[in-house]
């Protein structure tokens, strides 16, 4: 048997460095390391002894490894796609316009995101900053031998000696580059939605206003006028857009303002040199900074009982008991400004544009008289010769047809709509341009019966709450379309073309003992009034509506063969078998 020897370490230290915290600590090291530990293990442990830490994290600065290329405001809350499926609910057609629209409403959230970010990173800097200059104070007040070695005596700082040598003189003033730290910005692009009334620009606009965590506001172009004259100032619609947000100025702040009929604020034509037009090109003189961004002063009235901020009492909300008027100042950077308007005529002038120089063998000539079936806004021809003149990529099909229906807005430019009369300094500050379609009488029937809020399922919830059941069949559907479109209010023509033909329905069959209303063809053409039915005429109201609804299904040429049921047994099998379906 072999001992192990055993060795001894003799470590001679002075008394006055006994008492060194430094030569504490070196002894402490020296005896610190150990020996790796042997078990009868598979696996060895090892738990980084005698090993120091050599990794840090500081907040705010770039991460390293497979993270560092990541967002910094993670992963978005909504995205372009799914704000254009919660339209595609409530809206029918208009694709280009929603995607443009939902891609603005997303960019608006980010370039939010990105500025609050910026400034969480800032106050950080800063605080971190003023903790390493309290560090470098205590410090620098601090005499080191005091600090390193406890148990020395405390060192008296004197003043200097007045007989200072005097500094050394300055050096000479040198040229030094210029040098702008500033992060970058992004700017916001404010959106100009162009398109015949009544075909969704404003609905889409307060569809997304019922579901965004912005507040948004919404003010008609029509009653604004130049600063000193009798109307509304253009900061008005800031004025609405602070009491969306509850009077919460951060919040109005990054909010959303909608400017419709925003054509009636183009110049007026046929002016004298001394008239001014205070409702028109003066207004647009009058948003230029509003839309670059300014700081608006808002006074509003506090009375109480009069309206005015919500709020608790006490709260930064509610105002004083003895102030009457209270000012608010609302920065307009951050604020998107979506424009809408119908801009009549404009269809014309960018034709205009388009066949100037068009004379010539081979060359495409417009007609002077529009379709009867086509909007002022719509043009029948070859795609080839629209899309040579689309400012935006279009996807070929791979089949085409000859003559189709485009619509001609969507190529229009900006020299258009100075031509029609908005002035080139605004049209510099509304940079994102979308045009929509105007509604055929397909467009027509999915929007009387496709959205969640459809007019037939108002109008048929509106009877159910009478006990009366109400059916419109497809070749009904179909003439209140063409009427609609007749009347070129686009889709708020429906409504009108509803209330006149269910009005006496309407009227006389609350409280009777009609259970059951069809509107038929006939009925829709104005033939004959919807037919009612009774208690107890179930079968025959249901008899009427499939009779009519194959007529159409043969016409249509959607027409399925129908097999006869000879025996009740065949009819239950077929029943199940739809049931299943």
């Amino acid at each position: 048997m072999r001992r192990l020897a055993t060795s001894t370490f003799v470590v001679a230290i002075s008394p006055q460095a006994r008492r060194s915290y430094l030569a504490l600590s070196t002894i402490g090291r020296a005896f610190s390391t150990t020996s790796p530990r042997r078990t009868n293990a598979l696996f060895s442990r090892n738990d980084f002894d005698g090993q120091g830490f050599v990794g840090s994290y500081e907040p705010g600065e770039p991460l390293h490894g497979p993270l560092s290329n990541a967002s910094l405001t993670g992963a978005p809350r909504i995205i372009p796609k799914e704000l254009k499926e919660h339209l595609d609910k409530y809206v029918v057609g208009q694709e280009r316009a929603k995607k443009k629209l939902s891609t603005a409403i997303y960019n608006h959230y980010q370039r939010i995101e990105e500025k609050e970010r910026r400034e969480r990173e800032l106050e950080a800097l800063e605080a971190q900053a003023m903790r390493r200059e309290l560090r470098h104070r205590e410090r620098s007040q601090r005499h080191p031998v005091e600090d390193e070695f406890p148990g020395q005596q405390a060192t008296v700082l004197y003043p200097p000696s007045p007989t200072q040598p005097p500094e050394p003189p300055s050096p000479p003033l040198q040229t030094t580059k210029l040098v702008d730290n500033s992060p970058m910005g992004i700017e916001k692009s404010n959106l100009l939605m162009l398109g015949p009334t009544g075909v969704g620009k404003t609905l889409m606009i307060k569809t997304l206003a019922r579901v965004l965590d912005v507040p948004i506001s919404m003010s008609n172009c029509t009653t604004f006028t130049q600063a000193g004259y009798i109307g509304e100032d253009v900061e008005g619609c800031v004025q609405r857009l602070l009491i969306a947000a509850n009077y919460d100025i951060k919040a109005a702040e990054k909010g959303i303002v909608i400017l419709d009929e925003f054509d009636k604020i183009s110049a007026k034509k046929g002016l004298s040199a001394a008239g001014k037009d205070v409702a028109g090109e003066g207004v647009q003189q009058a948003f230029l900074p509003l839309l670059e961004g300014t700081n608006v002063r808002v006074t509003l009235k506090t009375e109480r009982g009069a309206g005015g901020p919500k709020g608790p009492p006490g709260s930064s909300n509610y105002p004083p008991a003895q102030e009457k008027e209270a000012v608010y100042n609302v920065r307009t950077d951050n604020i998107l400004f979506i424009c809408s308007g119908a801009f009549v005529n404009l269809p014309k002038i960018i034709l205009d544009r388009i066949s100037k120089g068009s004379m010539g063998f081979g060359a495409h000539v417009r007609n002077s008289a529009s379709h009867s079936s086509v909007h002022d806004s719509q043009l029948v021809g070859e795609s080839a010769l629209f899309r040579k003149h689309l400012p935006f990529y279009v996807q070929s099909e791979p089949q085409q047809k000859l003559d189709q229906i485009f619509n001609v807005l969507d190529l229009v430019q900006p020299a258009d709509l100075q031509k029609f009369g908005l002035i080139p300094e605004l049209l510099g500050r509304i940079p994102s341009l979308c045009s929509v379609t105007a509604l055929d009488v397909d467009a027509l029937v999915r929007v009387l019966t496709e959205p969640n809020n459809s007019l037939v399922s108002q109008y048929i919830q509106l009877f159910h709450n009478s006990g009366i059941e109400l059916r419109i069949t497809n070749y009904a559907l179909r003439e209140i379309a063409k009427k609609a479109l007749e009347m070129e209010t686009g889709a708020r023509g429906l409504r009108t073309v509803l209330e006149r033909l269910l009005e006496e329905s309407m009227f006389e069959a609350p409280g009777s003992y009609v259970k059951h209303i069809l509107v038929n063809r006939d009925a829709a053409q104005l033939k004959c009034a919807p037919l009612f039915f009774m208690r107890g005429q179930s079968h025959s109201f249901a008899a009427a509506l499939a009779h009519e609804e194959d007529a159409y299904e043969e016409e249509m040429g959607t027409g399925v063969k129908k097999e006869h049921v000879n025996s009740f047994q065949e009819f239950r099998k077929q029943g199940y078998a739809v049931g299943a379906g």
